[in-house]
C-alpha cells in the first residue's frame, strides 16, 4: 500500500510540474507545437493519476471485503451446531402459504424454527433510522462499519439457532419461517451469504383479501387482535378500507425487502409462487429441494405433501373467517370491492408488474407464470 501511495504522489507531482511548464510556455509565447506537447504530457499524467486512484480504491474495497469476511466467519458452530450453509430461510409475507410450506418441509424431515422475527429486530431498526444516522460510523448500524455489525448479526443468528436446536448435526437443515422478519431479509442474507433462501410470494390482492376476511368480527385474526388490543380490533371493523391500505403497504415493505434479498443473494435460492405450489404441490416441493441442493427422501416428501394437503384439513376447520380459508388463487375477485382491489393494485404496483403481469388472466396456469 505505501508503494501505491508513492505512485499516486509522483503522478500528482508530475501533473503539477507540467501545469507550471504549460503556464510558462503560454507566458513566453512559445510555439503551438511545444504547447501541444505539454498538453499531451499533462493528459498522460492525468490518466496515470486516475489509474492509480482506481487501483487504490480497488485495494481498499478488497481490504474491506476481507475484513468483513473475517468478522462474519468468526463463529464456531462446534459439534452439534448449525452449519450456516444449512440454514434455509423462508421470506415473504403472511397469508401466502408460509405455514403450509413450513409444515411440508418439517414433514420431509427438516427442523423448523417458526417465526423468530430476527429480521424484524434488525431490519425495522435499520430501515426506520435516518439516512444521516446510517452514514455515521458511530451509529450502531452505521454503514461505514457494516463489516462489524454484520458479523454481530451472523453470530446472533448462529448462536441462537445452535442454542435452540442443540440436537442438530452439521448435516441437518434448519428451515427458518421468517415472514415476520422479511423486512430484514437483505441484512440476514448478507450476514450469512452461504445460507439458502426460499422467496415465497402470492398475489397481493389475495393476501389482503385473506387478511380482511380474518379481521371481520369473530374471524381468527379479529379474535387475536381483540384479545390483545380491543380498540385496534374495533378500528378495523369501523374502517375496512383503511385496513386494506395498511395491509397493502405491509405487503409492499415485506415482499419488497424479500425481493431485494433474493436479487442480491449469491447463495442457493428459489422463487416459489403460491399459485404454483397450490396447483402442483409435489412437483414444486421437488423443485425447491433440487434448486437449493437440499437432499430429501422422496417417499417422505410425498407423504408430507399428502398429509398437509388442503383436502386433509377437517371441514370444520376451514372456511370463511377461519385460519384455513379457501386456498383459491384469484379469490380476491369475489372478496374485494373494486375500490379495495384498486387500492391494493396502486400500492403494490411495482411488485404486481414484476411478478403478476397477467392482465386479468388466471395466474394458476403454468403458461401464464413468468420464469423464475
Amino acid at each position: 500500500m505505501p508503494a501505491l501511495k508513492q505512485k499516486i504522489y509522483k503522478a500528482a507531482l508530475g501533473l503539477r510540474v507540467y501545469l507550471n511548464l504549460e503556464a510558462g510556455v503560454m507566458r513566453t509565447g512559445s510555439g503551438s507545437l511545444q504547447a501541444q506537447d505539454h498538453k499531451e504530457r499533462i493528459a498522460d499524467q492525468n490518466r496515470e493519476l486516475e489509474e492509480a486512484r482506481q487501483l487504490l480504491a480497488s485495494k481498499a474495497r478488497e481490504l474491506a471485503d476481507l475484513r468483513a469476511r473475517l468478522v462474519r466467519s468468526d463463529v464456531e458452530t462446534g459439534a452439534g451446531g448449525v452449519d450456516p450453509k444449512n440454514i434455509v430461510w423462508i421470506f415473504g409475507t403472511g397469508r401466502s402459504g408460509n405455514t403450509w410450506l413450513t409444515s411440508m418441509m418439517q414433514g420431509a424431515g427438516h427442523a423448523v424454527w417458526k417465526e423468530p422475527a430476527i429480521g424484524k429486530l434488525f431490519g425495522e431498526f435499520y430501515q426506520e433510522s435516518r439516512e444521516s444516522q446510517r452514514r455515521n460510523a458511530k451509529f450502531v448500524l452505521g454503514d461505514p462499519r457494516k463489516d462489524v455489525w454484520l458479523g454481530s448479526i451472523r453470530r446472533f443468528v448462529l448462536e441462537g439457532a445452535s442454542g435452540r436446536f442443540p440436537e442438530l448435526s452439521e448435516n441437518d437443515y434448519l428451515v427458518v419461517k421468517e415472514q415476520l422478519g422479511s423486512v430484514g431479509a437483505p441484512l440476514l442474507v448478507e450476514a450469512l451469504p452461504e445460507s439458502r433462501m426460499i422467496f415465497l410470494i402470492r398475489d397481493p390482492r389475495d393476501v389482503v383479501a385473506s387478511w380482511l376476511d380474518g379481521a371481520r368480527r369473530e374471524g381468527w385474526h379479529y379474535t387475536n387482535v381483540a384479545r390483545k388490543e380491543p380498540e385496534s380490533a374495533l378500528r378495523i371493523l369501523e374502517d375496512p378500507t383503511a385496513y386494506v391500505e395498511r395491509q397493502a403497504r405491509h405487503y409492499l415493505r415485506n415482499v419488497g425487502s424479500a425481493a431485494e434479498a433474493y436479487d442480491a443473494h449469491q447463495g442457493p435460492k428459489v422463487l416459489v409462487r403460491y399459485e404454483e405450489l397450490r396447483t402442483r404441490t409435489l412437483e414444486e416441493m421437488r423443485r425447491i429441494h433440487s434448486t437449493l441442493g437440499v437432499a430429501v427422501n422422496e417417499g417422505k416428501l410425498a407423504r408430507a405433501v399428502e398429509e398437509h394437503s388442503w383436502e386433509k384439513i377437517p371441514e370444520e376447520n376451514k372456511g370463511e373467517r377461519k385460519f384455513y380459508r379457501k386456498a383459491t388463487p384469484e379469490g380476491w375477485r369475489e372478496d374485494l370491492t373494486p375500490e379495495q382491489a384498486k387500492t391494493v393494485e396502486r400500492i403494490t404496483a411495482p411488485l404486481l408488474k414484476e411478478f403478476y403481469p397477467y392482465d386479468g388472466e388466471s395466474p394458476s396456469s403454468p403458461e401464464k407464470l413468468p420464469a423464475n
